[in-house]
C-alpha cells in the first residue's frame, strides 16, 4: 500500500551538508522545485518547439510551451478537486499540507513533462527512432559492428526512443545546474511524477492493456536512478498516483487545443464538429446512455456558444463558438477525470490500477472523438504532411552527421569532418558523455555516444535545427567568427 508520507518525498539526488540551505528561504522544497523550472534554459527553449504545427510563425497556434503551462494549470486545478474532495471525505493520511504538496509537484509536472522532446513535436520522435532502425547495421564504433556490441536494452533505448525518457534524462543529467552529475537536481517526487511508464525499453508491451508498459519511461544510462527514485518514494512496480491526473491534463490540453488550433487554422469548422459529433461513428462506441448523453450535450453547448456568438455579432461566430466550447469542454473533463480519480482511489494506492483515468469515465467517447477528429482533419491535411517531409529530411540529415562524430570524435580516427563538427556540439552534453565513458567498456562507451547524438538533437529547437540543418548543407554560411 502507498502512502503519501513516503511518495511526497522531497528528497534530491544531490543534497546540500546540513546547515548549507538558506534559513530564511520559508519556501517547500517542491515550491523551489518550481523556481529551478522556470529559470531555466531547459524550461525556455519550448517556446519554440513545435506542438503540432512546426515552425508555424502565427501567434495562437500553441507551442509546446504554451501547452505546457495550459498542462501545469489543469494539472494543478484537478490536484485542487481531487484532494480538497478526499479531504472532506475524511480520507486517511489526506490533509492540507497533503493537498497543498501535491498540487505544487502537479504545477511544476505540467512545466516539465515535454522538456524532453525533440524537434518537431511527436513527428521529431517517429524520426529518432525510424533513423536509428534504418542505420543500426551499417554503424561502427572503434571498427565493431555496432549491434554487436550493445546489449538488448541499450538497442531498444534507441530503437524506441521517447520523449518521456528524455526528460528524466534533460532534468537528472543534461540540465547543467550545479554541476554535470545530478541535472536540475529536483525532487524525487517529482520526478516519479513525470516518469509516465516505470518500464524499460525492454519491457514494453503496448498491447497487453497495462498502461504502465504502453512505453518506456527510462534508458539503461539512468535506471539506476529510476530505481532510486521509486524506493524513495515507495512507487516501486506501478504507477506514481500523481502521474494518472498529470497524464489527463495532458490529454485534456492537447485534445482540445488541438481542434482549437485546426480551426484556427482552417482544417476543421463549426460544422464539421457538429456533424463528426452527431454522427453515427462515435454514437457506435458508446456503451451505455451516460457516454451518448455526453456527446449530445457536448452538441448542444456549442451550438448554444455559437448563439452566443452570432448575438453579440462577433465577427466569426463560428471560431468564437468553438473557442468558447472548448473552454467549457475543458471544465467538463477536468472534473470527470477528478471523479475517476477519487472513485478508483484505493485501486491507485494499492499500485493495481492500470487505466487511465479518462478511459474510465463518462467522457471515454468524447475524448477519443476529439483526438480522431484532429487526426482525420488536421494531421493527415495536405500541409501537415508536406512539413513532416521536409522535417524528416531535417532530421535525418543531422542524425546521419551527428552520430558520426559522436561515434568518432576523441578516438584518434575522427574525419576532419567529424572533428570539425564535434566542436560545434553542446561543450556541456560532449563533457557529460566523456564522465559517462570514464573506465566504461567499449560497449558502454559506444551507448553513451550515441545518447550524446541524441542529446544534441533532442537539444535543439525547431528554428536552430532548420538554421543548422542549411548550415551543414552550405546553403546558409556560417560567419560566426
Amino acid at each position: 500500500m502507498l502512502t503519501w508520507e513516503k511518495l511526497l518525498c522531497a528528497e534530491r539526488e544531490r543534497s546540500l551538508p546540513n546547515g548549507a540551505g538558506n534559513s530564511r528561504d520559508i519556501r517547500s522544497e517542491f515550491r523551489k522545485d518550481y523556481h529551478r523550472i522556470i529559470g531555466s534554459a531547459s524550461f525556455r527553449r519550448l517556446q519554440d518547439k513545435a506542438q503540432v504545427y512546426p515552425l508555424y510563425r502565427g501567434d495562437f497556434v500553441r507551442t509546446r510551451l504554451t501547452h505546457s503551462l495550459e498542462v501545469s494549470s489543469f494539472a494543478k486545478s484537478m490536484g485542487d478537486t481531487i484532494f480538497t474532495r478526499l479531504i472532506n471525505n475524511k480520507t486517511p493520511e489526506i490533509d492540507e499540507g497533503v493537498r497543498e504538496n501535491c498540487c505544487d509537484i502537479l504545477e511544476c509536472a505540467g512545466l516539465i513533462h515535454d522538456i524532453g522532446n525533440p524537434p518537431f513535436g511527436h513527428f521529431g520522435e517517429f524520426s529518432i527512432r525510424q533513423w536509428f532502425k534504418d542505420n543500426f547495421p551499417r554503424l561502427k564504433y572503434k571498427d565493431t559492428p555496432v549491434e554487436q556490441l550493445l546489449s538488448e536494452q541499450m538497442k531498444a533505448d534507441l530503437l524506441n526512443f521517447e520523449g518521456n525518457a528524455q526528460a528524466l534524462r534533460v532534468l537528472s543529467r543534461l540540465h547543467c545546474l550545479i554541476d554535470m552529475q545530478t541535472g536540475m537536481n529536483l525532487t524525487f517526487a517529482l520526478l516519479n511524477t513525470i516518469i509516465k511508464y516505470p518500464t524499460s525499453s525492454v519491457e514494453i508491451d503496448s498491447k497487453c492493456g497495462d498502461i504502465c508498459k504502453k512505453k518506456m519511461g527510462y534508458y539503461v544510462s539512468e535506471q539506476e536512478l529510476f530505481r532510486k527514485i521509486t524506493e524513495k518514494t515507495g512507487a516501486v512496480g506501478c504507477r506514481f498516483p500523481l502521474t494518472f491526473i498529470l497524464e489527463s491534463a495532458d490529454d485534456i490540453a492537447y485534445k482540445t487545443a488541438d481542434i482549437e488550433d485546426a480551426v484556427e487554422k482552417g482544417l476543421i469548422s463549426y460544422d464539421i464538429i457538429i456533424n463528426e459529433l452527431s454522427g453515427e461513428r462515435f454514437s457506435g462506441m458508446c456503451e451505455n446512455e451516460a457516454e451518448r448523453r455526453v456527446l449530445d450535450e457536448a452538441v448542444e453547448e456549442l451550438k448554444k456558444s455559437r448563439a452566443s456568438a452570432e448575438k453579440l455579432r462577433m465577427e466569426s461566430p463560428e471560431k468564437a463558438a468553438v473557442s468558447r466550447w472548448i473552454v467549457k469542454l475543458q471544465t467538463r473533463l477536468i472534473y470527470a477525470a477528478s471523479d475517476a480519480f477519487c472513485e478508483n482511489y484505493a485501486e491507485i494506492m494499492n499500485g493495481g490500477f492500470r487505466k487511465e483515468l479518462l478511459e474510465v469515465s463518462e467522457v471515454r467517447v468524447l475524448c477519443r472523438a476529439l483526438g480522431d477528429i484532429a487526426f482525420r482533419y488536421a494531421f493527415r491535411s495536405e500541409g501537415i504532411v508536406r512539413s513532416e517531409l521536409s522535417e524528416s529530411a531535417v532530421m535525418t540529415f543531422l542524425l546521419d552527421k551527428i552520430v558520426g562524430a559522436t561515434l568518432s570524435f576523441d578516438t584518434g580516427c575522427a574525419r576532419m569532418y567529424d572533428r570539425d563538427l564535434s566542436e560545434v556540439l553542446s561543450k556541456n552534453y560532449i563533457e557529460i558523455c566523456r564522465r559517462a565513458c570514464e573506465g566504461k567498456s567499449d560497449a558502454e562507451q559506444c551507448y553513451f555516444r550515441l545518447l550524446l547524438a541524441t542529446d544534441c538533437v533532442c537539444g535543439m529547437t525547431d528554428g536552430f535545427a532548420r538554421e543548422f540543418f542549411l548550415e551543414l548543407q552550405g546553403v546558409k554560411i556560417s560567419q560566426n567568427y
